[in-house]
Formats: structure tokens, sequence, C-alpha cells
């Protein structure tokens, strides 16, 4: 049987993403609510469905890469959703970062229809999803993983398996508690170096390849110095994710003063109008 795949949610990342499995060869349907969005993918060969109904007639393989839990359940569990009126063995493969429990949730509603499902959230941003360098961390089945890794190998270089329904989703929360944390690590340091008279692109040459580097420090930092706070991550979705963990480690009974100090400096920034922001625009909260 020919893969035919769905691609749901053509944002500042799934755009990108879907384009990469366009010039690998696959056939690929696009949905997402706004059409214009999705005009460059169609003028390179995608083709529109006008609902996620209509992608899950289709299709064999589905993607989703949306903005919140809620959006992820619908598309799934709705009433014209994926779930309801897909096709016996499809593959169904949400990207969004959502919560664990609605993970398992949407596997085991799969399962009762003769489909798949596996979380696999990603990390690299805007840049990641581009040049298919994206981290993938998936939970599910294994043989369900194994059956389409191909496709993840399309458009990331890191792909890993974590375990059952919900392990992906649990390990982006792992990544967005390291993120959190050293955002405000590597604004504080630049600011820092602003302010006591330095160069930042010549503070950066030093410290970026030492024990201090890290991603957000090489990729993100310069879009601070430039003053480019356009988005390859909103502020609102590291928002939304942040709650998740801190929900999730509460559950556990975990205290995590990082992430909860973390998440205070982006409500901040997104009350005085920065949701839309990248997370690189936290710079401002040391520098307006």
């Amino acid at each position: 049987m020919n893969t035919v795949i769905g691609f749901i949610g053509i944002g500042v990342m799934g755009k990108s993403m879907a384009g990469n499995l366009l010039k690998a060869g696959y056939e690929v349907y696009v949905y997402t609510r706004t059409k214009e969005k999705a005009s460059e993918l169609i003028s390179q060969g995608a083709k529109w469905a006008t609902t996620p109904k209509e992608i899950a007639q289709q299709t064999n393989v589905i993607i989703s890469m949306v903005g919140y839990p809620s959006d992820v359940e619908e598309i799934y569990l709705g009433e014209h959703g994926l779930i309801e009126n897909g096709k016996k063995g499809t593959y169904l493969i949400d990207m969004t970062t959502s919560t664990p429990s609605l993970a398992v949730r949407i596997a085991e509603e799969a399962k009762k229809k003769g489909m798949e499902a596996l979380d696999a959230p990603v990390s690299g941003g805007d840049i990641g999803a581009r040049d298919a360098k994206l981290t993938i961390m998936v939970g599910g089945d294994i043989k369900a993983f194994e059956a389409i890794q191909t496709i993840f190998d399309i458009i990331g270089s890191n792909v890993v398996y974590q375990g059952p329904a919900g392990s992906g989703q649990h390990t982006k929360m792992c990544n967005q508690i390291a993120i959190a944390s050293n955002m405000i690590g590597v604004t504080e340091a630049i600011s820092y170096a602003k302010k006591a008279g330095l160069d930042p692109d010549r503070v950066l040459l030093s410290i970026s390849s030492g024990a201090a580097g890290s991603w957000s420090l090489s990729n993100l930092v310069p879009r601070m110095v430039k003053g480019d706070f356009e988005p390859g991550f909103y502020i609102k979705h590291f928002i939304k994710d942040m709650k998740i963990a801190l929900d999730e480690a509460e559950r556990m009974g975990m205290d995590a003063p990082g992430l909860t100090l973390s998440k205070s400096l982006y409500e901040n920034l997104a009350e005085t109008g920065e949701e839309n922001s990248g997370t690189q625009a936290l710079y401002k909260h040391y520098n307006n």
C-alpha cells in the first residue's frame, strides 16, 4: 500500500516539516484553519483538504502539529475527527507538545478502531524544522514506531523511541524544563555583558563553546542581540508547555522552583503583549 501522508497544522514548524516530506517524494494532503498558510505548500504539490475528516479519508499516515491539547483532542477524538473517520491500519502521529494522559487516551481509542497512535513531540524550533534536524521523542507501540521510522528520519536527525504511549510527551516535558531555566541563564548572561560594556558577540565567542554552551546560547542569543524577536517558538506555547510540566510535577510530588520562576517571567511578558513573540524575547525583561 502506498503511503499517503496527511499533515494538520501549517505553522512556524509544520510548514517546513510538511515541505520536507513533499521534497522526499510523498503525496501529502494538508489542512490548517487558515488556508493561506498552506498556499506555498500547495504550490509545491501538496493537496488541500477542507477538514480533518477529509484528511482521515484520504491518507494512511497522519501527522498533527497544532497549538494546544484542546486542539489535539478535537482533531483526534471529536465526532468529525481522525479516529472516528479514519481507515483501519492508519498511523496517527501527534507531534504537538500535549499532555501525556491525552496521548494515552488517543492511543487506546485508536487501537479500538484498528489504528496505531504515536505521541512524538519535537524540539529544535523553526531552524530544526527547516533543516530537517529536529529531535523527535516517540511514545507508543514499538512495532508501530519501527513501521514508520523512515518518515521520522525525513524530518528529524535525532529520533529516539522512549517507551509506551505518553512517554514521548513526558520526555518533551524534560526538554522544556531544561530549556526553561537555561533561558533565564543565557538571557541574564548576555544582559550582564551588555551592562558591563562588553561586546555581546565577542562574549558569545568565548562562552558558547565552553562549559556554558547550549543550543539556546548559540541560536537564540544572537537573535536577542540583533533585536530579532520573531517566533521560532511562541511564548504563548512555551507557557502552555511549562504549565503541563508543572501539573505533571505536582502530580508526582516533585518541586520545580526553576520551572516555576521561568513560567512567571514569561507570563509577565505575555501580559505586556509579547505572547506571539519568540522565547528569546525574555531579553526584554532585563533590557527594556
